[in-house]
């Protein structure tokens, strides 16, 4: 396919999830399945271009003055892409399968029409309804974080301790451009053009053989701010696919007892196979069973509980672009509900003297510094461990950290603006006694 072509793709598939009101992934597998011919290449293309409209669907309708998915896209092809009016019609030249030509309306829009003067939700790219939380977020650089946030996020790696090293997984992944991350100790970076295919990390060795797993370098953070050690008994109350259940079984080292267990008993499915890639032997898996609780025999005796706590996923619109647009405020109350109920089952799970890692991939204060406030508020006999000392694992990285960081006394919250990673709060409470 041409370059041409793969544009009238991108505005088709946009169209087809407008219209059909679909999930972006589904609309592109569907688009493939019709059009078999389009190599892997031109679907990674399309793809790419499709998830960059989503990331700056406002801003670049607003650049257009039109918010159709033509609009969209020569907007996005301008602000994200930065091509010029001359590239843009270059491409829109009216051939076969080619869009058609720009009209003098859009050129001159391309030509003259800047942000200036949008209102924030357009310049940053999120629901109108989100501005006042993204407001109490961030101020008055709610703009500068959320358009960090509808930026490409790079593809992240965590190396696995135990089958192993940082130095021979860089070597491994040299040809693919991958460099250390700037805090994760254990963390491997591969930087991603606008346009650029994701590599096949899948099919690597060091991947298959389990040395590393896809992660951002913020949820491997979360992790490592845990404190899990070896010997602990550590629950993953939300393991979910295990991410950070393998990342938990590494700081462990293989001793102790690490269960893992999700309210889904199908989020938990790729558990399994995770597990026996990574080398983990000292994991349990505990499934829903009806309505029995799978860990009812864990009263007062765990040394950690890591709550990743069901969330509105602001924190990963870069990932996942059309969550932010199909988040409606009904769904943000039903998480807080979600979280408190979490919360409160972990808090009895905690012996005296053990920990409580609270994370989200959000950046909303009412699931994050609200949330933990109100625990405490209706909670006994726990305290927030001072942010700085939560960071001790990042060692003399921790000062750099700290400084990228939004800090607080109720936790420590990521994003892509401060930190380069995905959206995360992270707030460990001790019990006492």
């Amino acid at each position: 396919m041409t370059p041409a072509a793969r544009l009238s793709a991108a505005i088709e598939v946009l169209t087809a999830i407008e219209t059909q009101r679909i999930p972006a992934a589904q609309a592109l597998k569907e688009w493939g399945t019709a059009h078999r011919f389009a190599g892997s290449g031109d679907r990674a293309a399309i793809s790419g271009l499709v998830f960059d409209v989503l990331r700056r669907r406002a801003s670049s309708a607003f650049l257009l003055d039109d918010d159709s998915a033509r609009g969209r896209v020569l907007g996005t092809l301008r602000l994200e892409r930065s091509l010029s009016t001359d590239a843009i019609a270059a491409l829109c030249d009216g051939g076969r399968f080619s869009p058609a030509p720009l009209t003098e309306a859009e050129r001159a829009a391309l030509d003259s029409r800047t942000l200036a003067g949008a209102p924030a939700f357009v310049a940053g790219d999120y629901p109108e309804w989100l501005d006042a939380h993204l407001t109490r977020a961030f101020g008055e650089d709610r703009v500068a974080e959320a358009t960090a946030m509808a930026s490409r996020a790079p593809l992240d790696l965590r190396v696995n301790t135990l089958k192993t090293t940082r130095e021979k997984a860089l070597a491994q992944l040299a040809h693919l451009g991958a460099a250390a991350t700037p805090f994760s100790p254990l963390g491997l970076r591969i930087p991603l053009a606008a346009d650029a295919r994701n590599p096949g990390v899948q099919a690597e060795e060091v991947f298959i053989k389990g040395g590393v797993e896809v992660q951002d370098e913020g949820s491997q953070l979360a992790a490592l701010f845990s404190g899990a050690s070896p010997g602990e008994q550590v629950i993953d109350l939300c393991a979910g696919a295990g991410g950070k259940t393998l990342a938990l079984a590494a700081m462990m080292r293989g001793k102790g007892r690490l269960i893992a267990s999700d309210r889904d008993k199908r989020q938990l499915a790729p558990i399994h196979d995770r597990l026996s890639r990574a080398g983990v032997h000292n994991a349990e898996v505990r499934a829903p069973k009806g309505d029995a609780d799978p860990l009812s025999d864990i009263r007062a005796s765990a040394d950690l509980v890591v709550v990743d706590a069901p969330c509105t996923g602001t924190g990963t619109w870069r990932r996942n672009p059309d969550a932010k647009w199909r988040m409606r405020p009904g769904a943000l109350e039903l998480r807080l509900k979600d979280q408190a109920q979490v919360l409160d089952r972990a808090a009895l799970m905690v012996k005296p003297g053990g920990r409580l890692a609270y994370v989200t991939c959000s950046v909303l204060p009412e699931e994050n510094a609200d949330q933990v406030r109100a625990f405490l508020g209706r909670t006994s006999g726990f305290a927030v461990v001072p942010p700085r000392e939560v960071m001790a694992p990042l060692g003399e990285r921790a000062e750099a950290f700290a400084a990228a960081a939004r800090i607080a006394d109720e936790g420590l919250l990521m994003t892509p603006r401060c930190t380069g990673t995905d959206g995360f709060f992270v707030s460990v409470l001790r019990r006492l006694g």
